[in-house]
């Protein structure tokens, strides 16, 4: 089978760890561990998030100012380069020698006039006083938006449209590859409007969940699987009737509501991969891996 999995950052930075590239290539070893049956089985493309590692490359920047901070779009360049080489590493350590692995700088393209762009929400960056977020709001046009009692910057979230390297992973897929791509929800990219279709970074952050599912089902993927810190999803989370489900339809799922911040992306992701393809998606935790995929853990969204 072909299998899609999309790593939530809990597997490279969990809440809480120091941000020291020892903490991320521990972490990342212990992923990869749980991967190598997989791999050992199955054709495997992984994509990872990065919203730790970008929120310190920018604090990094920022601390320099000979020069303006490097866009999100080169932040997302870096991230997925220094994340892809530590999981090569790590699963080259553990799969047999002749095992080929590439990491893939992902381009995605946006719509310069998807509805997120009038609303940014996704934070980013570090924490700033009221004062501070409304100087820089005049000075570099950014967007703040309050987080508890301090201001950070927002930025669009648009959909993901098109992956411009697909052929590529296709191409590495036909030679026994193990991929990592589209890391961190892709590099968001647009054609310029001036005519010229000149294809530009963006200002924006790709939901990591909606950019797997994308991949997956370019990809045709057999099952499509979200890895999280949750061994599933649950109904009436936090109280005493929660439950989990186990094999579930996009029909069931769309009934109830989850939180848009956490397990919605990924509910809404695996649903719309499993109406496009009529394939299996599953949400569960890294741990579970193995069992996710033969379908006997996790949630299970299967088709009607």
């Amino acid at each position: 089978m072909l299998v899609v999995t999309a790593l939530g950052g809990n597997a490279l930075l969990q809440r809480g760890q120091p941000m020291t590239a020892e903490m991320q290539r521990e972490n990342v070893r212990v992923a990869c561990r749980q991967l190598v049956p997989v791999a050992e089985k199955h054709q495997l493309v992984l994509s990872h998030g990065n919203g730790p590692q970008v929120g310190l490359l920018a604090l990094q920047s920022q601390a320099y100012t000979a020069v303006e901070p490097y866009p999100l779009d080169v932040l997302d360049a870096q991230t997925e380069g220094m994340i892809g080489y530590m999981i090569e590493q790590e699963l080259g350590n553990l799969l047999p020698f002749e095992t080929p692995f590439a990491t893939l700088l992902t381009q995605i393209e946006v719509d310069p006039d998807d509805p997120a762009f009038k609303d940014p929400t996704k934070f980013v960056g570090p924490v700033y006083d009221k004062a501070t977020a409304d100087t820089l709001a005049a000075e570099k046009g950014w967007t703040f938006k309050q987080d508890g009692d301090a201001w950070r910057r927002v930025v669009p979230s648009p959909k993901p449209k098109r992956i411009f390297e697909i052929r590529t992973v296709r191409w590495l897929l036909e030679k026994g590859t193990v991929v990592i791509c589209a890391g961190g929800g892709g590099i968001p990219t647009a054609y310029s409007a001036d005519g010229t279709r000149t294809l530009l970074g963006v200002e924006a952050v790709i939901d990591k969940d909606w950019a797997s599912e994308l991949l997956a089902r370019d990809l045709k993927a057999d099952v499509f699987v979200v890895a999280t810190d949750a061994d599933g999803v649950y109904l009436d989370w936090g109280t005493p009737e929660q439950r989990r489900l186990g094999r579930t339809t996009p029909s069931e799922l769309a009934r109830y509501s989850f939180p848009a911040g956490s397990m919605g992306p990924k509910v809404e992701a695996a649903c719309h991969f499993v109406d496009a393809t009529g394939n299996r998606a599953a949400i569960g935790a890294l741990k579970d891996i193995e069992r996710i995929v033969e379908g006997d853990a996790g949630t299970q969204v299967v088709p009607e």
